[in-house]
C-alpha cells in the first residue's frame, strides 16, 4: 500500500501495538450530524436540526456510565450554536472529544454536482476534497477552540489522496474504515477484508486506522465477505444464512443491531484479542423520526437501554473508555 491510499488491505506488519498500562478499551463516537431523508436522493438544503435538543440528555447519559463520546460534527452541525454550546461545554471539561466528519454535499465550496458517487469525498478531485475538509477543520477549531485529532469521512468515503490529506492537516486518528462492509456498489469504497483490529495506515506510522467494529458469527464466518458479495445478486442467500444461525454480521451499533446481538459481539471481539472496540451511532438517532432506528419515544428509550447494557458488560469485561489523546499517547511510536 503506497502512503495515502486507505481503500487497499494494508500489508502485514502495520498492526497498531498499544503500551501494555492501556489495557483494552472502548471507544464511542458519533456521527453528529444534520437530519435527513435517508432514502431520498442527496441534497444541499432541506435538512434539520432539530434533534440536538436531545444531546445534552445523552451527554449526560454517557458521564453516568462512563461513556466518554466522541462528537464527529458536520459542516451544518458546527455552524450551529447550540450544538457548539453543548458538544463545547463537555469537550472543555474533559468528558467528550470533538473530532471531524464530512458531509461533502452540505459542506462548502459547492462545486461538484449533487449525486450517490459524490456522496463519498474521497470520490472528489484531490483539491475539491481538500477544500471542503479544511474548511471545516477550521470551522471545529474557531468553534471548539482545540484543533481536532480524529476524522471520520461521512459515509465511510475514503479516497487515494485522503490520507496524506489528513497527515497534512495533523490529523493523528482516522476511524472511516468499516470492515467486513463493501459499499462498491454506490460508487463507494469496499472494506470486505480490511482488518478489525487498529492499524498505522501509513509507512511512517503517523495516521492511526481504528476501524468502526464489526464482526462475523456462525459457522459461515470464514467466508463471510464473499457470502455478501454474492447477495447482492441472491438477495435471498444471506437472509437465509442468518436464519439458520450459520452466519451473522454483528456491527456494534445500537442501529439495526440488538442488545443480544452487540452483546454477541463483543465476545467474539474480545475472544480475538481485538484491544479497543470502536461503537458508533448517528446523532439524528437520538430523537424519534429522523432515521429508520428510532421512529418512537419507545424506540429512543430502547437505544439508551441498548447502551446501558453493553457498558455494563464492557464493565464486567474489564474493558474501560478512553480518550482521543489516551489512544494517541498509547499507540505513539
Amino acid at each position: 500500500m503506497t502512503t495515502g491510499s486507505m481503500l487497499e488491505v494494508p500489508p502485514a506488519g502495520r498492526s497498531a501495538r498499544f503500551a501494555p498500562g492501556f489495557g483494552r478499551r472502548v471507544l464511542l463516537t458519533v456521527d453528529t450530524e444534520e437530519e435527513f431523508d435517508w432514502r431520498a436522493p442527496f441534497r444541499r438544503d432541506g435538512y434539520g436540526l432539530s434533534h440536538l435538543a436531545a444531546l445534552p440528555r445523552f451527554q449526560a447519559f454517557c458521564e453516568g456510565i462512563g461513556a466518554h463520546p466522541v462528537y464527529l460534527v458536520d459542516w451544518p452541525v458546527v455552524n450551529e450554536p447550540r450544538a457548539v454550546a453543548i458538544i463545547g461545554d463537555a469537550v472543555r471539561r474533559g468528558v467528550a472529544d470533538v473530532g471531524v466528519q464530512l458531509h461533502p454535499w452540505v459542506n462548502p465550496p459547492f462545486e461538484e454536482e449533487v449525486s450517490e458517487r459524490n456522496s463519498f469525498a474521497g470520490n472528489l478531485p484531490p483539491a475539491l476534497e481538500a477544500a471542503k475538509f479544511t474548511a471545516l477543520c477550521d470551522a471545529i477549531e474557531t468553534a471548539f477552540g482545540t484543533a481536532p485529532m480524529i476524522y471520520r469521512a461521512g459515509r465511510y468515503g475514503l479516497g487515494p489522496h485522503t490520507a496524506e490529506l489528513l497527515k497534512q492537516a495533523g490529523i493523528r486518528v482516522d476511524t472511516s474504515v468499516r470492515p467486513l462492509f463493501d459499499y462498491s456498489h454506490q460508487g463507494g469504497p469496499d472494506y470486505s477484508n480490511h482488518p478489525l483490529a487498529p492499524y498505522w495506515a501509513d509507512p511512517e506510522g503517523t495516521l492511526l486506522e481504528l476501524p468502526v467494529s464489526s464482526t462475523y458469527a456462525g459457522l459461515l464466518s470464514p467466508v463471510g465477505p464473499l457470502i455478501h458479495r454474492v447477495q447482492r445478486h441472491l438477495p435471498t442467500i444471506y437472509s437465509g444464512f442468518s436464519r439458520a444461525g450459520l452466519l451473522e454480521r454483528i456491527a456494534l451499533t445500537p442501529e439495526g443491531v440488538s442488545r443480544d446481538e452487540a452483546l454477541r459481539g463483543i465476545d467474539i471481539l474480545l475472544e480475538s484479542d481485538l484491544p479497543l472496540l470502536v461503537l458508533s451511532f448517528h446523532s439524528p438517532t437520538l430523537a424519534p423520526g429522523h432515521t429508520p432506528y428510532t421512529r418512537t419515544e419507545a424506540d429512543v428509550e430502547a437505544l439508551y437501554g441498548w447502551f446501558e447494557a453493553v457498558y455494563a458488560h464492557l464493565a464486567v469485561c474489564g474493558i474501560a473508555s478512553c480518550t482521543v489523546a489516551e489512544i494517541i499517547a498509547a499507540a505513539g511510536r
